[in-house]
């Protein structure tokens, strides 16, 4: 395959997937995205957290809320926790990298507050630890999912929303996970201060 063929394919993979998230996504988009506005509405916190690019997904979101979206407005309160090296290394030596996020949530979530897990497969042990000890604090959660959901989708309670990617490549997954936060971005955003 010709490498103009096989970037094709990529686009067209993409285009395909985002057509399927189109056709599925939407109401646990809003749910979401509602869920998050009433938490910073009550002036509470939304956490984030995932490996990888999905580290990368957590933090993007977080710089959305606490600089700002697409429109000017103060800042909001959210925090990423991937981005200590100094609390996630101590936490994984001393303890566990399962624990690298649990205890930090342990740590900073109050009742009412919302944490954005993010796992392509559901299958990150430190993000399912983290949605327990966020659930143990009284805090909600929004699943950013793919694949079949795997045990993250078993661990969410009634009042969590999981948002699944319909797709099992880890990169379409990624795609999409990236669109659905500035979806939620924008739906805070309006929710909050209009516009």
């Amino acid at each position: 395959m010709e490498a103009s063929e096989r970037i094709a394919e990529q686009f067209h993979d993409s285009i395909k997937t985002h057509q399927e998230s189109l056709d599925r996504l939407p109401a646990a988009i809003e749910r979401a995205g509602s869920l998050m506005a009433d938490c910073l509405q009550r002036e509470g916190r939304i956490l984030s957290c995932g490996n990888g690019g999905s580290a990368g997904d957590a933090q993007h979101f977080s710089s959305e809320l606490l600089n700002r979206f697409e429109m000017e407005r103060p800042g909001l309160p959210a925090i990423a926790l991937t981005t200590d090296s100094s609390t996630l290394t101590s936490i994984a030596n001393d303890y566990d990298f399962r624990e690298v996020f649990a205890r930090q949530t342990r740590a900073l979530a109050h009742p009412g507050d919302v944490l954005l897990a993010i796992s392509t497969s559901g299958g990150s042990e430190n993000v399912n630890r983290a949605i327990e000890a966020a659930h143990d604090r009284g805090a909600h959660v929004v699943a950013l999912t793919g694949r079949d959901g795997g045990a993250m989708a078993a661990g969410l309670a009634a009042t969590d929303v999981e948002v699944r990617v319909p797709a099992r490549v880890t990169a379409r997954i990624q795609e999409i996970h990236l669109l659905v936060i500035h979806c939620l971005c924008d739906l805070i955003d309006r929710r909050l201060f209009g516009g």
